[in-house]
């Protein structure tokens, strides 16, 4: 998997500064809550043809980081 510095941006006027998914309008809280209300990652993908799998594994990586409180973020 790639790092997740190269796939989760924050950009101020898009989704009112949330981190995103490579610049589209589709969240880390998006996909949070998919994964959380039951849906399966194969569910998601098919639902949403712009992700693949390495933009899920990214949001995992970069919630858990910032639930330890050690994320990073390249802007």
């Amino acid at each position: 998997m790639k790092d997740y510095k190269e796939i989760i941006t924050i950009e101020p006027g898009k989704r009112g500064g949330k981190p995103s998914i490579r610049g589209m309008r589709i969240t880390v809280s998006d996909i949070l809550g998919w994964l959380a209300s039951g849906m399966t990652m194969q569910e998601i993908l098919s639902d949403f043809d712009d992700l693949n799998q390495d933009d899920i594994f990214a949001a995992l990586s970069y919630a858990a980081d910032r639930e330890n409180k050690i994320y990073q973020i390249a802007v």
